[in-house]
């Protein structure tokens, strides 16, 4: 029976708490012992020995086992007495894998477990997708040693029967609730409906009996796609449930009755109460059972599902909660919005309580509570909710409203049949809406656009709304969770406003490319320079189009997420073939295999950051190969449409099954960077890997955690990728050695220089210049001013532009263009608009043409501007301790072509008198260049054709 009263331990502690002291020893790499102290000795509390094993001791017991003799020794020695204690029950009911670990802890000799690979072979196989074998009617895991140990280790339990859950429409039809979505265990396929069972079941308060949905199983093909685990097939895991709401009607009723009667014996009135039931799905596959809540809406009208008003005050409303759980709630309307007023100096709420005469009582805005008018009305109660205009004007969130009426429970206000309110303040707004579940939220922020129609119109997402701001120029932002973001100009017409967006012909400087795979926000930049989020109107909601459009390549939908939150979803469209781990797999171990066998073609494939770019020195091989006539098949791997290939060349999506067949068929492969890690060379292909410049960082091998022993994935990664390559090249005869040490590589070295900066000694390079300048919206006789750092694998999410734009912007003047070029690997710039992002501008060559002076840290693109001859500064606000995390080759303070500054302020000023700067820099600049790009004369894509081809 339940008491309120948290479970404790035998020492006192609540299991919560000493589960939440042991994750936090884990999180922060506290030793194995400060861990082993604070879980204590096993067997003291089975429910705490269950969590933590399941959770962070044996997660941490997991990792000890990666790293090393040493570290198994400790574990062995740490662990061992503690699981000596642990009931045998607990340890039975563990998830198999962990299950396995601690049975070979506590059995196998010290040597076998710290010595040989044991342990390491079960924490391997358990990382992988599962793999499962039916033995009769009992299901088993396929871990090591399952011919070794008793068969009783390898059973499959409830812990290990989770089941993976989606839903993908919640509706209404014809009075009944239709729940669609799938439902299986990972590693079991289930690919028709003989021995495929399923029921939705409704569990509500534990005395009330549970709901059962009729169900059947239903063809969801989708459900494989998103599967991680290859080789399974779940095409019959979908589900139609339906639920009729007299079912939760009779049995709130019950519920009702039963709780009317205890408030009376306790000399209270009865109180109309909500009834809520979690959702589970119990189904029986080939001999296993399993049951889980049912989890996971898919984006867009799923996460908002209707209520259904079953008679005069009681809705039937399917709820997600807080960690995505589906509930369905029986609710009556006990206070219901039905008036709203405002002025300069208050915000009059009315509020009427049906069926109930009360006096007495308060109300609540979020945790605030307020004074309010009782007044009875007929057989019910209105109550007057007075707030002050300008203490709601400095709340930052939204709060819901609340009824507290004198000796009943709080009553949330629910919006009814009233619409929602939004009055303008200023330049802020006061909103009274509601929520998903129709419960009435107060706030008050920026003005924001809302949109009340989205329609398509041939390529077109055309967005209409209101947006009763000040008069002015405004642009819809698209901001990708990478950062990338577009601007898409708003047209305005007194307080309404119309935006067309065309996803699938985005201008980035110039070149129509699609909005890559993801979900992209809708923002606008308020003059402030506050981040104005866009709104969905609710009353367009209902009849949003959310189907999805196919332009170009891409897949795209309209969708209202978190209920009232615009976004757009791109996604690349993909055969069904291709789609999901089950896809890759076949690519991959089948088709790819397959293709290697075929005869070589004599097409060359070409490789830019796995297909991202046009660009680099790939480019320039491709550009010089073609130049010279040379009529080969040429194949440019594309990835997520981020460019088109000139006329005359094949493009081929990455990923795809012309992808795979490319890659096997094609004699020459010509990259910037790894290549696949399914790829490998074979007899009579040539790998041509130019690489992305000569690094002043340490790569490869050089880093810290290439070094550690065991050796990471990632190193014998990079081992089989090296094997394929037959020449690297090489910018000078200093990157040749520092190449093959941090590579491991022992092939041919081409020291051609590097054929992406023949363009910046190219003859024809001031009119390139100028189509660059023309295409950026340069102003001609403006010094340009090129800021370009590298990353920071410590600190990648920072967006933060650590030169001060804004002093240098004062000091440089108007007649200076400054532009932001961060790295791929960084996050997106903040930059403000007295300077230009070219983050995402293809090509860093096309900058470093129209750049007068370059301002970096520690990237190779001072080698490549060096061959300018233009000057060069190095803003190194944290050279020790990149020095020390990273690592770099050079000595910068003595080998830089130019001053090596520290602060903000420093590089101002260097760049206010750069002429100076560069005339005391000379000598150095021309000893830099000597060593580090002494090839780079305009004929190193020559060298590489010549050579190679």
């Amino acid at each position: 029976m339940a008491t309120g009263v948290t479970a404790q331990s035998p020492g006192g502690d609540a299991v919560p708490d000493r589960l939440k002291a042991v994750q936090d020893l884990c999180d922060r790499g506290e030793p194995l012992d400060a861990v082993m102290r604070a879980v204590g000795p096993g067997g003291r509390d089975a429910a705490f020995d269950a969590e933590v094993l399941s959770g962070p001791l044996g997660t941490r017991m997991d990792l000890a086992v990666k790293r090393g003799a040493a570290r198994r020794r400790e574990l062995v020695d740490l662990v061992r007495p503690y699981l000596a204690g642990v009931a045998a029950g607990v340890k039975r009911e563990l998830p198999v894998a962990r299950r396995l670990i601690c049975h070979l802890i506590e059995h196998r000799p010290d040597d076998e477990l710290v010595e040989g690979e044991a342990l390491a072979k079960v924490v391997a196989a358990a990382a992988e997708p599962s793999k499962r074998i039916r033995k009769g009617l009992r299901w088993y895991a396929d871990l090591p040693f399952r011919d070794e140990l008793p068969a009783e280790l390898f059973r499959l339990r409830r812990a290990d029967l989770v089941p993976v859950t989606h839903i993908d429409d919640i509706v209404w039809v014809d009075g009944k609730l239709r729940i669609t979505g799938f439902a299986y265990l990972a590693g079991l396929s289930v690919r028709s409906r003989r021995f495929n069972r399923a029921t939705v079941v409704l569990r509500g308060p534990r005395w009330l009996p549970p709901v059962r949905l009729r169900t059947r199983r239903v063809l969801a093909p989708e459900a494989t796609h998103g599967a991680r685990e290859p080789g399974c097939n779940y095409d019959w895991s979908g589900f139609h449930a339906e639920l009729s709401p007299w079912a939760l009607r009779w049995r709130g009723a019950v519920r009702g009755l039963v709780s009317g009667v205890r408030r009376r014996l306790r000399r209270r009135p009865a109180v109309r109460d909500t009834t809520t039931w979690r959702a589970e799905i119990v189904f029986w596959s080939r001999g296993a059972r399993a049951t889980g809540l049912l989890r996971g809406a898919s984006i867009g009208r799923s996460e908002r599902p209707a209520g259904r008003q079953l008679k005069p005050g009681w809705w039937a409303r399917p709820v997600w909660t807080s960690d995505r759980a589906l509930q369905v709630v029986l609710q009556p309307n006990r206070a219901e919005l039905t008036g709203v007023t405002v002025d300069d100096e208050r915000l009059q709420l009315k509020i009427h309580l049906p069926d109930r005469v009360v006096t007495k009582g308060h109300a609540r805005l979020g945790g605030h509570r307020i004074a309010a008018d009782f007044s009875p009305a007929g057989k019910g109660t209105d109550v007057l909710l007075t707030l002050a205009v300008p203490a709601l004007l400095q709340e930052k969130d939204g709060r819901r409203l609340w009824v507290e009426p004198k000796g009943d429970p709080a009553a949330s206000v629910m919006l009814g049949d009233l619409k929602g309110t939004r009055a303008v303040a200023g330049d802020r707004e006061i909103t009274v809406l509601g929520d998903r579940r129709d419960r009435v939220v107060v706030s008050a922020h920026r003005i924001r656009p809302v949109i009340s129609s989205a329609v398509w119109d041939g390529p077109t997402l055309v967005l209409r709304g209101h947006y009763p701001d000040a008069e002015g120029p405004r642009s819809l932002t698209l901001r990708h969770r990478s950062g990338l973001a577009y601007q898409v100009p708003m047209e305005r017409e007194g307080e309404e406003f119309t935006v067309r967006v065309q996803p699938g012909f985005m201008d980035r400087f110039g070149e129509a490319v699609p909005l890559s795979s993801g979900t992209w926000q809708m923002s606008v930049r308020h003059p402030s320079g506050e981040i104005v989020p866009v709104r969905m109107d609710h009353a367009a909601l209902e009849t949003l189009d959310e189907d999805p459009r196919l332009l170009g390549g891409h897949s795209f939908r309209m969708v209202s997420t978190r209920f009232d939150v615009p976004v757009v979803v791109s996604e690349e469209e993909r055969p069904a073939a291709e789609k999901g781990v089950a896809g890759t797999h076949v690519l991959r171990r089948v088709f790819y295999p397959a293709q290697r066998t075929e005869p070589l073609d004599e097409a060359t494939v070409y490789v830019v950051n796995d297909g991202r770019l046009y660009a680099d020195s790939v480019r320039a091989i491709y550009e010089e190969r073609v130049r010279r006539g040379d009529d080969r098949p040429h194949i440019w791997i594309v990835k997520d449409g981020a460019f088109t290939p000139p006329d005359g060349a094949t493009s081929v999506r990455a990923g795809s099954r012309e992808h795979h067949a490319a890659l096997a068929r094609s004699r020459y492969i010509v990259t910037n960077a790894f290549l696949p890690v399914w790829f490998r060379s074979r007899e009579g292909q040539v790998v041509v890997q130019t690489w992305h410049g000569t690094p002043v960082k340490h790569i490869g091998n050089d880093q810290a955690h290439m070094r550690r022993d065991p050796k990471p994935p990632v190193w014998h990664r990079q081992a089989a990728e090296v094997r394929g390559w037959d020449v690297l090249l090489s910018q000078s005869p200093w990157a040749t050695p520092v190449l093959r040490k941090a590579f491991g590589y022992q092939g041919e070295v081409l020291e051609s220089g590097l054929p992406r900066n023949d363009v910046l000694t190219s003859p024809d390079r001031d009119e390139l210049a100028a189509a660059v300048r023309e295409r950026l919206g340069l102003a001609e006789g403006k010094r340009v001013v090129l800021y370009a750092p590298t990353w920071r694998d410590y600190d990648r999410k920072n967006a933060m532009v650590k030169l001060d734009l804004a002093k240098a912007r004062e000091a440089l003047g108007a007649d200076h263009e400054l532009l932001v070029r961060a790295h791929p690997m960084q996050a997106m710039p903040a930059v403000p608009d007295i300077a230009r992002d070219v983050t995402t501008y293809p090509d860093m060559a096309d900058l470093l043409l129209v750049a007068d002076v370059l301002v970096t840290d520690y990237s190779s693109v001072m080698f490549d501007f060096a061959v300018t001859g233009r000057p060069i500064v190095l803003y190194g606000y944290d050279l020790a301790k990149y020095s020390a995390k990273r690592g770099i080759y050079v000595d910068l303070p003595e080998v830089a072509p130019g001053p090596v500054l520290s602060t903000s302020g420093e590089v101002v000023e260097a760049l206010r008198s750069i002429d100076e700067v560069a005339a005391a820099h000379a000598d150095r600049y021309d000893a830099f260049r000597a060593t580090f790009a002494p090839r780079d004369d305009g004929k190193a894509t020559a060298r590489v054709v010549d050579h190679v081809f």
